[in-house]
């Protein structure tokens, strides 16, 4: 089974394709950036394709990230393998930036706790951390850094993630080991294809995880009053 795996949530426009059993992605390619994931994704999974043999229609099943990370890229993401999706009437299953952020630091087996923390600004970090194993420590949230800290114990932990930085100086200021390691700004895309392989579309449906509400909120004030509408 070959899946064609597709990131747009956070840093970094990514796609690959990874074939199971597969050491490393068939092929691959991954932009950092902050702005303009829908102008580069669709050239990008393009000549991602164009390395594959057979193209789109080698493809069995599509893999992309839910968040949390940005509204916008989120649903850029989606919307995009839900169309790859229904192109070649394959499943679709959501893959958490935070389960493939945390992937390689849990397959790493080293002692220690695995946490994950992206920056969510105002002083907030969505986290999720995991025991030896890949077991679920803490469930995906948004929280503070410094009640992360308090949560996560004595340590010692290994933290990736953009609000990792952060976490791990936080930890350190009371004496708690915290070790920076893995991706920071988005999370590597062969992992991301490889959890989508592992994953039930049943369980694991392409809908955005975004734990917290937008930034950007309706305006009310000034709102001019409409006058009903009048019927014969």
């Amino acid at each position: 089974m070959k899946i064609l795996a597709i990131d747009t949530a956070l840093g970094a426009t990514a796609a690959c394709v990874l074939e199971a059993g597969a050491e490393a992605p068939e092929s691959a390619e991954s932009i950092v950036m902050e702005r303009g994931h829908a102008e580069a994704l669709l050239p990008l999974v393009e000549r991602v394709l164009a390395r594959v043999e057979g193209g789109i229609e080698a493809i069995d099943r599509i893999a992309v990230t839910v968040g949390p990370g940005s509204f916008t890229g989120i649903r850029i993401g989606i919307a995009a393998a839900r169309a790859f999706g229904l192109a070649r009437q394959a499943p679709v299953v959501g893959v958490s930036t935070l389960a493939a952020l945390a992937a390689p630091l849990v397959a790493d087996r080293r002692a220690g706790l695995a946490v994950v923390a992206i920056d969510a600004r105002h002083g907030a970090i969505w986290v999720q951390a995991f025991a030896a194993g890949g077991r679920t420590l803490m469930t995906p949230r948004l929280a503070g850094i410094r009640e992360t800290v308090r949560a996560l114990g004595s340590g010692p932990f290994r933290v990736a993630g953009s609000g990792a930085p952060a976490l791990a100086a936080d930890a350190k200021l009371i004496g708690i080991t915290a070790e920076m390691a893995g991706p920071v700004e988005a999370p590597d895309i062969g992992w991301v294809a490889r959890l989508g392989l592992a994953a039930d579309p049943e369980t694991a449906p392409p809908k955005p995880l975004y734990l917290k509400a937008p930034d950007a909120k309706a305006q009310t004030n000034g709102r001019i009053a409409r006058a009903p509408l009048r019927t014969a």
